[in-house]
């Protein structure tokens, strides 16, 4: 199995946080402002992220949903465009309140997700930024809980989390398709959900995962 670690970017207008798959090479440029990198693991309580310039929105598109669950979604460096193509449709149906899109992932400025979303990124209120840890960190000081889809041990089966009794706004993280959820994210995370598999194989594609949890989710916390 392939070993990925998360980099982050050293400029400080910058700050750029994605996977990269381990090799013998370690040396790495930011893909993004061409900087030096440093491997990031999880953070100590000393080195706990703050609200910087990198986590502003570098652009946004903000609709009104018209029936919009107490629940957004944070897509953490999505790197295929036709997974956050369908994730927008998923998010349109759902009603998701917000996709917060962040590091690789795609937005809607890229012609090819415009065409996958089919007009969904047109519906939903979508951000972006470039350090998804950050982001999540800001959202969470603002108040609202962190839920993430992830297979790890610890991770509660998302079908035995029922009833939840939801008492602010919660945001759904979802991670990159070989690297999985930042371990800084899950770090901060309220819940890591996972989806009960009967299989051989022990993952799904991204997109369908999501749309798994963001159905079950929302229309359990609207009823």
């Amino acid at each position: 199995m392939s070993a990925y670690e998360f980099r982050e970017c050293s400029a400080a207008n910058c700050r750029f946080r994605y996977p990269v798959l381990v090799t013998a090479q370690q040396t790495q440029n930011c893909p993004y402002c061409g900087s030096e990198t440093r491997q990031v693991g999880v953070p100590l309580p000393s080195e706990n992220p703050g609200t910087t310039a990198a986590s502003t929105l570098l652009s946004t598109n903000v609709t009104t949903p018209i029936n919009s669950p107490p629940l957004s979604a944070l897509l953490d460096n999505i790197r295929s465009i036709h997974n956050v193509g369908s994730m927008f449709r998923t998010a349109d149906g759902a009603g998701l309140a917000h996709l917060y899109l962040c590091g690789m992932t795609a937005t809607p400025d890229h012609p090819k997700l415009a065409k996958a979303a089919l007009g969904a990124d047109k519906t939903v209120g979508w951000s972006y930024a470039r350090n998804a840890l950050e982001t999540a960190v800001t959202l969470k000081k603002a108040g609202n809980q962190l839920w993430a889809i992830e297979t790890i041990p610890t991770a509660e089966p998302l079908f035995d989390v029922m009833p939840l009794l939801l008492t602010k706004p919660a945001v759904l993280v979802v991670g990159n398709e070989k690297a999985g959820v930042d371990p800084g994210i899950l770090a901060h995370c309220d819940r890591v959900l996972s989806l009960p598999m009967s299989g051989h194989k022990q993952s799904l594609n991204a997109a369908v995962a999501f749309g798994i949890a963001v159905y079950h989710l929302s229309f359990q916390l609207s009823s």
